[in-house]
């Protein structure tokens, strides 16, 4: 058994940071080190950034979205454009759309997307509140942003069935060659739906 190189309340502070994703126990020790070396800098103003948020982060209640307002910042803004609903598994999606500017639409998160290997059903997400907001007479088009994976095309379809009477456009995200993109360097499903998915030039 390896002797402890460190107090345990650093050891507490390797494990912790170890459980985030993309970080595995190597990766955390640097990151502590780092944080140690860097108290007055950074370690001390990254707990007070820790305790603000604690305190003051909320999930917006239109949308599912995480912000220090509810509703949140997206829904506010009154520049957006209130006819279109992007559909979304998770905020990370919402703020990769975002960082894009790929839309001004609102969005709806679902929470994650359906997978039954995963025990996660209907009943787990969010699909009840969006079925209700694409009712809304102002809406006219639901974009289902949803990763190209077997549990979201799954959940694609799932909710195109359930918004066949809100009489709303039900669109998806295309798939196919991505920008820069090298035929010879991709997989054979992405070139079967670009070839299936192919427009005008």
């Amino acid at each position: 058994m390896a002797a402890a190189v460190a107090g345990p309340e650093i050891e507490r502070l390797v494990q912790l940071l170890a459980r985030l994703p993309g970080l595995g126990p190597r990766s955390a020790r640097r990151a502590a080190l780092h944080l140690i070396k860097k108290r007055e800098a950074l370690m001390t103003p990254l707990a007070g950034a820790l305790q603000v948020a604690i305190e003051k982060i909320q999930i917006c209640k239109n949308c599912g979205n995480i912000d220090t307002q509810n509703p949140c910042t997206v829904c506010t803004d009154t520049r957006r454009d209130q006819s279109i609903i992007v559909v979304v598994a998770d905020v990370a999606d919402l703020w990769a759309l975002e960082r894009a500017h790929a839309t001004n639409g609102l969005y709806h998160v679902l929470g994650a997307t359906l997978s039954p290997l995963d025990g996660v059903g209907p009943q787990d997400l969010t699909i009840d509140a969006l079925v209700a907001r694409a009712h809304d007479p102002r809406v006219t088009e639901i974009i289902l942003a949803l990763n190209a994976t077997v549990d979201g095309q799954t959940t694609a379809h799932y909710i195109t069935d359930l918004l066949q009477e809100a009489g709303v456009k039900v669109t998806r995200l295309a798939h196919g060659v991505p920008v820069g993109g090298e035929l010879d360097y991709l997989d054979e499903g992405t070139l079967s739906a670009a070839m299936r998915q192919r427009t005008l030039f």
